[in-house]
């Protein structure tokens, strides 16, 4: 009889740990998820695009001897600025002066045998008239005076030659820029046919800087544009403009404005070549020419642009997804088609805006699972807001605008959207 006691406390006290087992087990599988989330953002967002670039002078010339001769002197200091006209070198002048001063004798003969003969052809004219003279003579006395009126050219032309060679002793700078180092030295022999090459000069102001953008993103630029999804009219207060990134991190104080887009692709690069001006009012040297930069476009603008993290996007298989929180705290899977910009994505499709979804974790996460959603603050940096620059600093966007309206980007395709680092501006 106790035997029969023993086996029934036993089956009891199973079937209470069994079923406390099984009310554990339900509670745990009803907890919810704690997970992170956020409000769908739905803003404008600059597309700053940032690309390699280097600096030239706005002119790059050679000052070369226009005249031979020993070089006499220099006198600049090398790297240093110069105003045009500023005179560089002294060519020794004594055989130009020696042969403007026969210029001149030459001309003066020549004045003086047009004189004799002018008087001459005046006396023949008068007996002319009076018929003592042939015709014969008359004519002669007419044609040597032309001869001589021509003489007087000939001597006036040689005069000017001389000066100009004299003038050409003395190298002026042709621009106002920084001199390079010199290439002959003082009591080199001077050719202009040889070792004519006496220094060069870089005007550097303005400044351009020399880049290119990839030509698929100037046609999703393009495409966006004429969609009206992405904004580059000055009008609305948004003027496009340049920044020139030193290497430092440090951005030019000047604001730069595109001076030239090409007109064809570079079919070996896939890309437009561009150009853009900076002014250098002071001359100053933190651009320098041959300097390899960055550069950042900016003005461009994604209009209700729908944006997420990146942590927010689960890439499978099939395709990109988010998970969206409804009003019951179930998650559901939503496909989304998503572009690359400054560590975001961009909506293309799938989400309006204003949804919470989970983002982060979100390897952990089903479909139709309950969560604790703990909201977090997704905005803007401060650097990506939309601002309008200054009056200094806004530059209109002219030739740019128009390049994007025309859209001359042959055989270049849209990028394909995707959550790669493809996408992204290069």
């Amino acid at each position: 009889m106790k035997k029969i006691q023993i086996v029934g406390l036993v089956l009891l006290f199973g079937a209470v740990f069994l079923g406390a087992c099984h009310k554990k087990d339900s509670s745990a599988q009803n907890a919810a998820l704690p997970v992170s989330a956020i409000k769908v953002l739905k803003t404008d967002l600059p597309w700053n695009m940032e690309y390699p670039a280097q600096v030239v002078g706005s002119l790059q010339v050679q000052v070369r001897a226009q005249v031979g001769g020993i070089l006499k002197a220099r006198l600049f200091d090398e790297g240093a600025y110069v105003q045009e006209g500023t005179q560089l070198f002294q060519i020794d002048p004594a055989e130009y002066e020696v042969a403007l001063q026969r210029a001149e004798g030459a001309l003066a003969q020549a004045q003086t045998d047009a004189n004799r003969t002018r008087r001459d052809y005046e006396r023949m004219k008068k007996l002319r008239a009076d018929n003592a003279v042939s015709q014969k003579d008359y004519d002669d006395s007419l044609s040597a005076y032309e001869a001589a009126e021509a003489a007087v050219k000939v001597a006036q032309a040689g005069m000017s030659d001389a000066k100009i060679n004299l003038q050409y002793t003395k190298v002026l700078a042709p621009i106002s820029g920084i001199t390079g180092k010199e290439a002959q030295s003082v009591g080199s022999l001077i050719s202009p046919a040889g070792n004519g090459l006496l220094t060069t000069m870089v005007q550097i102001q303005p400044l351009w800087v020399n880049f290119s953008m990839p030509s698929s993103q100037f046609y999703q630029l393009a495409k966006g544009y004429s969609e009206g999804t992405i904004s580059v009219d000055a009008k609305e207060g948004k003027s496009v403009y340049v920044e020139a990134l030193l290497s430092d991190g440090s951005v030019y104080p000047e604001k730069g404005s595109i001076i030239f887009f090409d007109s064809s692709e570079d079919v070996k690069t896939s890309s437009l070549a561009m150009r853009a001006e900076f002014p250098n009012p002071t001359k100053q040297r933190i651009l320098m020419p041959g300097q390899f930069i960055r550069v950042r476009l900016i003005g461009a603008v994604y209009k209700d642009a729908v944006l997420i993290p990146s942590s927010a996007v689960l890439s499978t298989p099939t395709g990109n997804l988010v998970y969206i929180i409804g009003p019951d705290n179930t998650v559901k899977a939503q496909p989304v088609t998503v572009q690359l910009q400054d560590n975001m994505y961009i909506v293309s499709s799938g989400l309006a805006g204003g949804e919470t979804i989970v983002s982060e974790g979100l390897i952990k996460i089903r479909p139709d699972m309950k969560v604790a959603p703990q909201i977090k603050d997704f905005n803007l940096p401060q650097d990506k807001k939309p601002t309008v620059p200054s009056t200094a600093a806004a530059v209109n966007v002219g030739g740019f605008e128009e390049a994007i309206e025309r859209d001359e980007v042959g055989d270049a395709q849209v990028l394909p959207d995707s959550n790669t680092p493809e996408n992204e501006a290069k």
